[in-house]
């Protein structure tokens, strides 16, 4: 999105879900974080019961600054969650624990979708980062138009990181029901209420995978339009 012209058009449903999954995220988490959780776990409770009834007694959980920063780093097999999911025994705090507990189960279980996308962080980010850039200048210096070429193949790898992140987070989510009602930490009237959480959280993800593979087609039209004049 570094210049306009016609193609911006292309990225307007992306935006639109964008703002969309913001909203749904942002008010779920505000409503749910408002209901204590039957059981009256914390965050980091949950979590911790979670992994060792998977016998993943190895991997720490810990406070972490930020709103909504949770995540699960692989590389220290850590669950890092935010003050208020860590502290917090709201229905979002539990949800939001399992969740990263999943990915965790994830990881120790060898899930594919999730290997596969470590695998792609470092080319990822490469290009998500440098692919705009050297399609920028390979547009904008004539001298350098394999440079576009270039670009859109680096920026091509961020956008099937992007789709590869899908089933990760989906399945994770999937996990964590599974999980809290199984080990009974939710009550019949909670599962919609985390159900929504869950689901809310992972729609940042399709509005993102969105965005990443419309930002590509308008990088490929601007391409063809450049190599017909």
């Amino acid at each position: 999105m570094f210049f306009w012209d016609a193609t911006m058009v292309l990225l307007i449903p992306a935006i639109l879900l964008s703002l969309f999954a913001q909203f749904r995220i942002s008010s779920s988490y505000k409503k749910y974080s408002k209901i204590r959780s039957e059981t009256g776990l914390t965050g980091a409770q949950a979590a911790r019961e979670l992994l060792n009834s998977g016998g993943l007694y190895d991997v720490r959980v810990e406070p972490i600054g930020g709103r909504l920063s949770d995540h699960y780093d692989p590389r220290t097999r850590v669950i890092r969650l935010s003050e208020d999911v860590y502290h917090g025994s709201s229905l979002s705090s539990v949800a939001i624990a399992a969740h990263e507990t999943g990915h965790a189960l994830q990881h120790a279980a060898g899930y594919f979708p999730m290997q596969l996308r470590s695998s792609f962080v470092p080319i990822a980010n490469f290009g998500s980062g440098a692919g705009p850039i050297l399609i920028m200048v390979g547009l904008f210096m004539p001298s350098f138009d394999w440079l576009l070429q270039i670009g859109i193949l680096a920026f091509t790898f961020a956008v099937i990181f992007q789709l590869i992140t899908l089933p990760v987070e989906y399945n994770a989510s999937g996990r964590a029901m599974s999980l809290l009602q199984e080990k009974g930490m939710l009550g019949g009237n909670e599962i919609g209420g985390a159900r929504s959480v869950l689901n809310a959280a992972a729609l940042t993800y399709v509005a993102a995978a969105l965005a990443a593979v419309l930002q590509l087609a308008r990088f490929i039209l601007i391409a063809r339009g450049r190599s017909d004049d």
